[in-house]
């Protein structure tokens, strides 16, 4: 039953663009004390249909900008080659690490996201005031 609700909260977080990847592995290793290594590699295989479907859906919204997408896809083949080589020679506990500081900064980066918008709203706020 776990193993379901993991594969539907990610797929939810995944077709929304928000990273689902990201969500799977850190549950796959907290929830279910799946091997970094392994949920990492898991994850890769999640991917593949989940992306597949919100290309899909995306493409019949024309949210795709076809020229950008083709070239940030093969550089990223190129980095998917060089990490997973990388990831491949990393132990465990400095993998687990690398994806903590990982998920710190964008947790980070979400937050600054969050305070600038509301910084702007209240801004805006004020000058309607007056």
């Amino acid at each position: 039953m776990t193993e379901i609700l993991i594969g539907i909260v990610s797929g939810i977080v995944s077709g929304t663009g928000m990273g689902g990847g990201t969500i799977l592995i850190f549950l796959l290793s907290f929830m279910l004390g799946i091997e970094q290594h392994v949920a990492q590699a898991t994850n890769l295989i999640f991917f593949i249909p989940t992306a597949i479907v919100a290309i899909i859906v995306n493409l019949k919204n024309k949210n795709i900008d076809m020229k950008l997408a083709i070239l940030i896809s093969v550089f990223g083949i190129f980095g998917a080659i060089i990490g997973a080589n990388i990831s491949i020679h990393i132990d465990v506990a400095i993998l687990k690490k690398c994806f903590g500081v990982f998920l710190a900064i964008v947790t980070l980066n979400e937050i600054y996201s969050i305070f600038k918008l509301y910084v702007k709203k209240y801004k805006s706020n004020q000058k309607e005031r007056q």
